[in-house]
């Protein structure tokens, strides 16, 4: 199928996942690796009981929590650069 055919069946709301090769899709910036981190034992008890409070695995609350404070720590990187290139 052409990929102008592709873009207006997508466009007109219509199902293109038949339409698509998935068996090599891949996420981008998605791929696994595995780390070690140890922590004293009273943060993996607090992790274990907020993760039983909010009905997920301690592993799952580590990477929400993680991925939360990168995101918010580049946004603060990009205020910052942005007052700092008006200053000037």
């Amino acid at each position: 199928m052409k990929a102008e055919k592709f873009d207006t069946k997508f466009d007109d709301g219509q199902d293109v996942v038949n339409d698509l090769d998935l068996s090599t899709a891949r996420r981008v910036h998605q791929e696994q690796k595995r780390i070690n981190v140890d922590f004293p034992a009273w943060v993996v008890e607090s992790l274990d009981r907020e993760a039983g409070r909010i009905g997920v695995t301690r592993q799952s609350i580590i990477k929400v929590w993680l991925v939360e404070r990168l995101q918010a720590e580049a946004a603060n990187k990009h205020l910052d650069n942005d007052g700092a290139s008006r200053a000037q």
